[in-house]
């Protein structure tokens, strides 16, 4: 049971209406503006300040027709991005940055465990980037702020939650610094890795929190053409604020201006799959569907209803991968 102060929040949120949720009449684009500038000032990243990547192509090899780069940038100055770029033989493929959740890291979607425990989440279907090269894709693995290689301790936990805490003091949050890193990874492929592909079909997709970090940055950047975001999206009352979750999930003020089904509407006219599991326990299904009904309409205000589908497995907190990536295909985005 949870402590009264949590079930006094709780309810505070549950009573809360967003103010700004679109009202009837509203010009959809002018709401989609003002709410974009609202998100950016929510997750500070007026705060940010760009720097040069300062690249570094760590390695290359190739192996079983998978060419991989192993390249760090840095997102901010002093904070430096690994990640992993996975090329098939195909010409020309659709890029798809892959985003784990709370896991030991980015290898994770690699496939390749390095910690007790690693081996049973990859069997769980989250060895993204092995899932998306093996279907023609270029996968990009990148490791998130406080997670893996950025984060965690040396025994390879994903995000120990009090490293988000520090970016409050600074106006910022994690969620934030993830977009931020989105963000510029998108100008890095853009910048020096458009001989293999081009970032106008892009794909962003992650489970869990890498759904949270895929979510909000496809909500402030116009170049994810498709967002695939698994057992993430949900009422702020029926998920992180009814149950403790990690600070990373946090944006400071968001309930007041916005839930989450609000949000999808900065997706709009791209493309959205909101996956969830019949049996999820911290996202439940409830949630999700009443934050669907509210995508659902905002993708009608903006005239494209058929760009978000609702996938619903049979099971729990995972990423469905045969149902997704083929519901990815049945809205033709390839």
């Amino acid at each position: 049971m949870a402590e009264p102060g949590f079930e006094f929040m709780h309810q505070q949120i549950k009573d809360l209406t967003p103010a700004l949720r679109i009202k009837e009449g509203q010009d959809f684009w002018e709401w989609q503006k003002a709410a974009r500038e609202k998100l950016r000032e929510l997750l500070g990243l007026d705060l940010f300040t760009p720097c040069d990547p300062k690249l570094e192509i760590c390695w290359e090899k190739e192996e079983n027709g998978v060419r991989e780069i192993r390249f760090t940038f840095e997102s901010e100055a002093g904070c430096r991005i690994p990640c992993h770029l996975l090329l098939p033989k195909n010409p020309n493929p659709t890029p798809v940055i892959c985003l784990q959740g709370h896991s030991t890291g980015m290898h994770i979607s690699l496939g390749r465990p390095r910690y007790p425990g690693d081996e049973e989440t990859i069997r769980g279907d989250r060895d993204f980037a092995v899932q998306a090269v093996n279907r023609g894709f270029a996968a990009i693995a990148m490791e998130q702020r406080y997670m893996g290689e950025c984060g965690g301790s040396e025994n390879g936990p994903g995000c120990v939650h009090n490293q988000a805490l520090p970016a409050l003091l600074e106006g910022k949050c994690a969620i934030g610094q993830r977009v931020w890193d989105i963000m510029r990874l998108i100008d890095v492929l853009e910048g020096s890795f458009s001989q293999y592909f081009s970032v106008e079909r892009l794909v962003c997709m992650g489970n869990s929190g890498g759904g949270t970090a895929t979510f909000y940055a496809a909500c402030m950047e116009e170049r994810i053409a498709f967002a695939m975001v698994s057992c993430a999206f949900c009422t702020f009352a029926d998920s992180i604020a009814a149950m403790p979750h990690c600070a990373c999930n946090y944006i400071p003020g968001i309930a007041r201006w916005f839930d989450m089904g609000d949000l999808s509407g900065l997706i709009a006219p791209r493309k959205l799959l909101a996956a969830a599991g019949r049996e999820d326990g911290i996202f439940p299904l409830d949630g999700v569907r009443e934050s669907f009904a509210l995508t659902q309409s905002l993708f009608r205000k903006a005239g494209c209803p058929e760009n978000c589908r609702l996938l619903v497995g049979e099971g729990g907190h995972r990423f469905y991968g045969k149902e997704s990536w083929a519901l990815y295909e049945e809205m033709n985005c390839r």
